[in-house]
């Protein structure tokens, strides 16, 4: 097969799997996020990845009465997981608090115990002005937990074939070309900052400690559909994946389509 005909079939194929509810939706319109909140709920197969997700992040936080961020909180249910949140996201959409921009916080200084997202670091245009509002908001020994795409050579293959979302390992800038609020995007942007330029981030900004980066989740979600594609695994099988990619978790630097990932702020 050339490599017209395989474009082509990966197109038939995208169409055909593509979720009927968001299927021709715009990313970046309100209801948009809405349908995918519903197909967060219904897909139990996501959902049970979700809730992993969410128990990485809720067993990280540190200790304390403090109030958490969660940026992007969209069609999620952290706030079901975590006490003490504040569900925020760059458009108007139910089960949100707070409408902001994680390019400039409407928070008092070392305010925030933690500030948490899962799939929204690669959406932030200017990742650097994210950075410095952060660790003006999080007290000293807070953190930050994301949930990201990660750069692996199985994930390669995946992201530029099959999702819908820029991925662009060799991008030479850190920041994102203005598109929509959502739709503006660089997939490989977290392994861009905290692998490929960690040296170069952690002179430009030596209030974060990177303390975790861990690649996992080679193949759960793909067959999940996510949020824009039918599932191809029911969700009796969770247990099942879930065990198998533990097995996998030696080679998960070549496997790992996201990674779990801790920047602590500094004490000092």
């Amino acid at each position: 097969m050339n490599s017209g005909s395989m474009w082509k079939t990966i197109g038939k194929l995208k169409k055909y799997l593509s979720h009927p509810l968001t299927k021709d939706h715009c990313i970046d319109d309100p209801e948009t996020t809405e349908l995918r909140r519903r197909i967060i709920r219904e897909k139990s197969f996501l959902r049970d990845i979700y809730r992993d997700w969410y128990n990485f992040i809720a067993s990280a936080i540190p200790p304390g009465n403090s109030p958490i961020l969660e940026l992007g909180s969209g069609g999620g249910f952290l706030n079901e997981i975590t006490p003490n949140l504040i569900t925020s996201d760059v458009l108007f959409c139910s089960g949100i608090k707070v409408v902001l921009d994680g390019q400039c916080l409407p928070f008092e200084a070392s305010s925030l115990r933690g500030i948490v997202m899962v799939n929204v670091l690669h959406h932030i245009p200017n990742i650097r002005l994210f950075l410095k509002e952060a660790a003006r908001c999080t007290m000293p020994g807070g953190v930050v937990l994301a949930v990201e795409p990660w750069v692996t050579p199985w994930s390669r293959f995946i992201y530029a074939k099959f999702h819908h979302e820029p991925f662009e390992p060799n991008a030479l800038d850190w920041e994102i070309p203005k598109r929509g609020p959502l739709s503006g995007a660089n997939g490989a942007l977290p392994w861009i900052l905290f692998k490929r330029d960690r040296e170069q981030f952690e002179a430009e900004f030596p209030e974060w400690n990177v303390r975790e980066i861990q690649p996992f989740m080679p193949f759960r979600y793909l067959l999940s559909g996510g949020v824009s594609m039918r599932a191809l695994q029911p969700g009796w099988t969770t247990g099942i994946w879930r065990s198998f990619e533990r097995i996998l978790d030696p080679v998960m630097n070549n496997l790992g389509m996201f990674a779990r990932i801790v920047l602590q702020r500094a004490k000092g």
